[in-house]
């Protein structure tokens, strides 16, 4: 496929690999390594519900904006349940625990994330807490199956 700016690379199993050990990293509490397949120029979009919901570019202001996020919580779990490819796009499925410090309670969320990637490294990721709106903006049906 050729689009605009020259040949696009469309992503596959390394980038589903990459993804699902930035996960596993996050949830160590290791963000810097959950961050490790991204590109210098990387973009991160909060959900617009977020306590700040402004573009985050590159490592040094996504990981400070997690670490706030993860504070209150002994730990977090960060599971990814199903990936949808399309082109230069992978959406994540995700269920998120949070286990917050001190209490015995969970919190569980189920939201999505839109990676973008370029040459094999993920420039930019939207986060979408209604699942369907993810693979709305992918370009997929809310229907799709999972790769």
């Amino acid at each position: 496929m050729v689009a605009p700016w020259g040949i696009l690379r469309l992503v596959g199993k390394a980038e589903i690999q990459a993804l699902r050990e930035g996960y596993e990293a996050a949830s160590r509490g290791d963000l810097a390594g959950a961050f490790r397949n991204v590109t210098a120029d990387f973009e991160m979009h909060p959900a617009d519900r977020a306590p700040d919901p402004r573009t985050l570019r590159g490592t040094d202001s996504v990981i400070p904006f997690f670490q706030d996020l993860f504070e209150p919580f002994e730990q977090v779990d960060m599971e990814p349940q199903d990936f949808f490819e399309r082109d230069d796009q992978i959406v994540v499925f995700l269920r998120l625990r949070f286990h917050p410090t001190g209490s015995s309670a969970v919190v569980e969320n189920q939201i999505a994330h839109l990676w973008t990637f370029r040459d094999g490294k993920g420039v930019r990721c939207q986060i979408f807490p209604e699942r369907e709106k993810a693979l709305e903006a992918a370009g997929l049906p809310t229907g799709a199956d999972p790769s």
